[in-house]
């Protein structure tokens, strides 16, 4: 549940910079989709049950954040996609995006338990190394297809 708690935000910010780089809700619903699987097999790498991320702590909070124009977090993604940094939203907002955080933390646990996150690690790498939010768009496309979900 708690790892499903900080997931969503990472998921949030990305669907934000979809949406802040005029990508429509089909690229949302393709992000929430993707993001539960890669929930799944986080949580499940580390003792979880996936099944868990298919209830309200996953898929319900994940969707209420994700699509939510009140969600700090999918906010924080929009202003990143329009070129502004995490700095920018801290102070114009005056608000925590969680997410900001969350997504190095998974990553920590990813590495440890050998996890892929293709989207967790782009949104990472737009928040914490300036990487520009169209070209990873293009290079989150152009992955080869792969199981969706494990352990259900």
């Amino acid at each position: 549940v708690e790892l499903c708690a900080a997931f969503k935000n990472v998921v949030a910010i990305a669907v934000g910079m979809s949406y802040g780089l005029g990508f429509g809700d089909n690229t949302a619903a393709l992000l929430v989709s993707r993001g539960l699987a890669e929930m799944s097999r986080l949580v499940v790498a580390c003792g979880g049950n996936a099944i868990t991320c298919m209830g309200l702590a996953g898929t319900g909070d994940m969707v209420a954040t994700c699509m939510s124009h009140h969600s700090r977090n999918r906010t924080f993604g929009e202003m990143l996609a329009a070129g502004k940094t995490l700095d920018d939203f801290t102070a114009e907002t005056h608000m925590v995006a969680e997410g900001a955080n969350a997504c190095r933390n998974v990553k920590v646990l990813a590495d440890r338990y050998g996890v892929d996150l293709p989207i967790a690690d782009a949104v990472r790498s737009v928040v914490w190394e300036g990487a520009d939010p169209k070209s990873l768009a293009r290079d989150l496309t152009s992955r080869s297809l792969k199981p969706e979900f494990y352990g259900i």
